[in-house]
């Protein structure tokens, strides 16, 4: 047996060590057809580390997929469908989504199936709650790492800001978020959920120039995306049912 040989041999060439393993069992009817078969093997657990390299480091607070989405029930523009959606094709043209509905319509959702299809892809991308983002790089900034912070973030190519809008932000994190999307500008995509009109985002940035500038720089390249529905949360909870219940029956 040459075990220990070939894993010398894949440590050397950079590849897995799985490979001396499944070297036993791959098969092929020619030493050619073996040798893309194992190959083959090589480059789909590659392919499988990555994306789960990826998923990880993303940040996402759950693992979501576009199976049982209803995409009936949201607006897409009318230079968006859904198949280009699903195929990331904004991300590629480095364009930005904003969607815009109330708590609980499934914004938070998609925008996490679309970052977990860019990750299979081989694409890097960083999800955050927005308050969340700006604390850290305010925490940054108080230890002198922004620097370093702002690196690590300059990898990914999505960027996924959920939850803009819930909490006011004070004058150095709204600076501070600005810059982020100002370097993403023209460089990569940004997906933003929020429930709040753009009319009164001057009331969480305090600043109305700052405002102005940042959505110039958001919607220059931008789908808007429209959740008009109720919240789905409050459509399965079992409170609602109760309630409903309890309303049908006041009125007999």
């Amino acid at each position: 047996m040459l075990d220990n040989e070939i894993s010398e041999c894949c440590r050397r060439l950079r590849l897995s060590r799985n490979l001396a393993e499944r070297a036993q069992f791959s098969e092929g009817r020619s030493h050619q057809e073996y040798l893309y078969n194992l190959l083959s093997s090589e480059l789909e657990y590659r392919t499988q580390t990555r994306t789960e390299k990826l998923v990880s480091s993303a940040g996402f607070n759950a693992v979501k997929t576009f199976d049982g989405y209803r995409f009936d029930e949201i607006t897409l523009p009318s230079d968006l469908t859904v198949e280009s959606l699903k195929s990331l094709v904004f991300i590629h043209e480095k364009k930005n989504l904003i969607m815009y509905g109330g708590t609980g319509t499934g914004k938070t959702m998609l925008s996490t199936a679309l970052g977990i299809s860019a990750c299979k892809q081989g694409i890097p991308v960083k999800f955050f709650r927005t308050a969340a983002l700006v604390n850290r790089l305010s925490e940054a900034k108080k230890a002198g790492t922004l620097s370093a912070f702002l690196k690590k973030l300059n990898k990914a190519e999505v960027i996924i800001l959920d939850e803009y809008g819930y909490v006011p932000l004070d004058r150095t994190g709204a600076q501070l978020l600005f810059e982020i999307i100002s370097d993403c500008y023209e460089q990569k995509s940004i997906i933003l959920n929020t429930n709040l009109e753009f009319s009164r985002w001057a009331n969480i940035l305090y600043d109305e120039q700052m405002t102005a500038a940042m959505l110039d720089r958001l919607l220059h390249h931008c789908h808007l995306l429209l959740f008009p529905g109720a919240s789905n949360r409050m459509k399965e909870s079992s409170i609602n049912d109760l309630y409903r219940s309890i309303s049908e029956n006041a009125i007999k």
